[in-house]
């Protein structure tokens, strides 16, 4: 699905001269400079002394400015700033003389040489790989910001060629979790760049968090202090924001450690993940309720006791425990989201969820889904996105060329009405028949918008669709006339993503001008616009409760907003790519996010907390989708699987996890493992229940087998270590997987574009 948007552009330790007991050689000339240069250093100290010394006297700190007095012996001894300027050439200070100035240039005129980064940094990493493992993934992932600022302080004092040759040396490091940004980072080559640059901007006006265990931070300190780089030791506390972990466990893996950008402080998102949220369901509404029960009763009290009265009485029952589950965790009425008055449709939404429940299949890690894959065939690389309806009746597709394309999955006439009803004309089916169109195409196609589709939803009544664009517009779709109703404008840049609320009345965008907006369908205005993210969002869901938004981001974070209030009340941190999916279990209290980093996160809603890392993807993930009872994950890759996860497992990783993921220049040379898997799914078929609780890895080849095929350049050397939470791997055809969702009777649906 890479089409589907643009992509976002947004000196070593101390050395002596001999060690001890060795006899130094004489050299005068050199000795002379040595006491010189140590006559320099001893006077800057004293110039620094008496900045601070003039600073604590501004503002009235007596104890502390005589104490340093006293230290520092410098009793008796007034200068001005003015004073002090003359100590130092004015083109290092600047015209304006202060304390963050007299130590900025401290700093440079000790390690500013321009060999100092490659130098520091370089046994920075050399230290960090001979440093004990456990607390190696937290100490790389502290290194990756310092290089950043590395890289732009270098630009930004003109030093293009030591730039050009520090990105040589160390970027491929941060390759495997930063490849984005280190491909961006490299397009930069002057200062000017570095100041229009979104992503250095981004870089530059924001801290970068990071996780760490206090062990593993005062070593980091501790290293950085004993060899004086002062450089690296600026650029640490200028623009990482570190946050300790209490307890002596580790940091377990670099995507643990490395927070990212977020534009707060520790604090700020301590708050935000503190703040109550209410994760009930939504409270049964009295009309509904009613009407639900009368008209069962009526179908159930039949003289005559057929198979319906004998279903009817059956969906009473259910309907009554539904009613007891919904009393024990139902929102209060003041904390629901407000709702236009109930209709018809909602009462026969009921009992249709009703007679599902009833039929629903309980998935566990010993029945897992069955799936249903829908393969689009000849799109030409331009379907964008793709959905289906709840009831299984439509299929909707997004296309480059500014249009969507509707199936019948019934195979039926897709026939929309010709003009006005009367509904005093209509007396009849055959009457409603007759007003429309006369066609018997099981496909339609809805022209409107003037940019790539690139996200679309059907309401779960699968009477309205909704579509966004690149042409910075959202279209509401009437599936009776296939006419378009409704054109809501109101962001500025291409629109990423579209959901509707579960109850249909409300839907929510994502924008590539970093914004999330709530609206009505009654209203051609945005009701909320949640502001926060720093960069592009890209998928938006809702809670199953609509009083809370969900958005993942490039940005490499997850919010979670309050649709009444307008504000952020959870930030979700630790992926290491953009976020591109999102979804919600039924019950409301866990949420996953995947991307490009190609792992899955587990979060815990009520404390914000991540409850796992699932990885085995080889892939981007473009899609998630839980079980009904919440205890299953299914996720779809552009790596062309479906994969299914048991989120109630234990996250540790297998012991000998191998996947072999395949060269994408060698598609056609290499043999289709759908074509050998027996686990393959068929594209046109469905998958039946699985009957193994562990997925079946692939045999591992020998040493030579394996630097044989490296070399025909048919597989590719990476490999990913497979979570114990993944349960079993349905390979396609040649198919990316770019949509998935699970029915009322837990049915595993997947949409996917064929690919050559």
């Amino acid at each position: 699905m890479s089409n589907r948007r643009a992509e976002w552009t947004e000196g070593g330790s101390d050395n002596s001269a001999g060690g001890a007991g060795s006899v130094p050689s004489v050299n005068t000339q050199g000795a002379a400079a040595g006491h010189a240069n140590g006559g320099a250093r001893q006077g800057s100290q004293k110039h620094i002394e008496k900045v601070v010394l003039h600073y604590l006297k501004r503002k009235g700190y007596r104890g502390a400015e005589n104490a340093l007095r006293s230290d520092a012996k410098l009793i008796g001894q007034e200068s001005t700033l003015g004073d002090l300027a003359q100590a130092f050439p004015g083109s290092e200070v600047g015209s304006d003389a202060s304390v963050p100035n007299w130590i900025l240039f401290y700093n440079e005129s000790e390690e500013g040489n321009p060999d100092a980064y490659n130098q520091s940094y370089g046994e920075l990493r050399r230290w960090i790989d001979s440093s004990l493992d456990v607390y190696k993934h937290e100490l790389y992932a502290a290194s990756y910001p310092v290089f950043v600022h590395s890289y732009l302080d270098l630009l930004m004092r003109g030093l293009s060629g030591k730039a050009t040759e520090f990105m040589k040396r160390y970027g491929s490091d941060h390759i495997v979790h930063h490849g984005k940004v280190i491909a961006v980072l490299k397009t930069l080559t002057t200062k000017a760049h570095v100041e229009e640059n979104a992503l250095s901007r981004l870089y530059r006006d924001n801290k970068y968090g990071i996780r760490m265990t206090r062990v593993g931070f005062e070593l980091l300190l501790a290293f950085l202090q004993d060899h004086h780089y002062t450089l690296l030791m600026r650029t640490v506390n200028q623009h990482l924001n570190i946050r300790t972990v209490d307890g002596g466990a580790a940091v377990s893996s670099e995507a643990d450690a490395d927070v990212g950008i977020t534009g707060h402080t520790q604090s700020q998102l301590d708050h935000f993940n503190g703040q109550d949220i209410a994760l009930g369901s939504v409270p049964l509404d009295p009309f509904v309720r009613d009407e639900v029960e009368r008209t069962l009763q009526g179908e159930a009290g039949r003289m005559v006791k057929d198979a319906t009265a004998k279903e009817a009485s059956e969906l009473l029952d259910t309907f009554a425990k539904v009613r007891q589950e919904n009393a024990a965790s139902a929102l209060s009425a003041d904390d629901a989201m407000p709702m236009p008055p109930p209709r018809g449709v909602e009462v026969a939404q009921q009992i249709a969820d009703l007679k599902a429940l009833r039929k629903r299949v309980k998935l566990g890690p010993a029945a897992l889904p069955s799936i249903c894959m829908y393969t689009l065939h000849n799109t030409s690389s331009s379907l964008t996105c793709a959905t289906v309806s709840d009831d299984l009746s439509l299929m909707a597709g997004g296309f480059s060329e500014s249009y969507v394309k509707i199936w019948s999955l019934k195979n039926e006439p897709l026939r929309g009405f010709v003009g006005t009803i009367n509904p005093m004309s209509i007396n009849s089916e055959e009457d409603v028949d007759s007003i429309r169109e006369k066609t018997s195409e099981p496909y339609r196609k809805l022209v409107g918008h003037s940019g790539a589709v690139f996200g679309l939803d059907i309401s779960f009544d699968s009477k309205y669709l909704i579509s966004c664009s690149e042409d910075k517009t959202t279209r509401l779709w009437s599936l009776d006339t296939y006419t378009n109703v409704v054109c809501y404008k109101g962001h500025n840049y291409p629109v990423w993503d579209v959901a509707f609320s579960p109850q249909g009345f409300y839907f929510a965008t994502a924008s590539h001008d970093r914004t999330a907006r709530l609206w009505s369908c009654d209203h051609v205005h945005a009701l909320r616009i949640f502001a926060g993210h720093l960069a592009d969002v890209n998928c938006v869901r809702f809670h199953p409760n609509s009083k809370y938004v969900v958005t993942g981001s490039c940005d490499k974070s997850v919010r979670l907003w309050d649709v009444q209030r307008g504000s952020c009340v959870r930030v979700f941190t630790g992926h290491t790519g953009s976020v591109d999916t999102v979804a919600i279990s039924p019950d409301g209290r866990i949420m996953a996010s995947a991307g490009e980093d190609q792992t899955i996160s587990v979060w815990d809603l009520g404390s914000g907390r991540r409850m796992d890392t699932l990885t085995g993807h080889t892939g981007p993930v473009y899609s998630l989708a839980f079980s009904q009872e919440g205890t299953l994950l299914l996720s779809g890759s552009a790596d062309e699987t479906v994969r299914s996860w048991d989120i109630k497992r234990s996250s540790s990783a297998s012991e000998h996890p191998i996947v072999v993921q395949r060269r994408a220049d060698q598609q056609e040379s290499a043999p289709d493992a759908a074509a050998t898997d027996p686990d393959a799914m068929d594209v046109d078929g469905a998958e039946p229940n699985g009957t193994s609780a562990s997925p079946k890895q692939p045999p591992l080849p020998s040493s030579a087998e394996a630097k044989k095929r490296d070399a025909a350049g048919i597989w590719k050397a990476k490999r990913t270590t497979e979570s114990e939470a993944l349960l079993k791997t349905w390979r396609t055809k040649s198919t990316p997987v770019y949509s998935l969702m699970t029915t009322k009777r837990n049915l595993a649906v997947a949409i996917g574009a064929f690919t050559l």
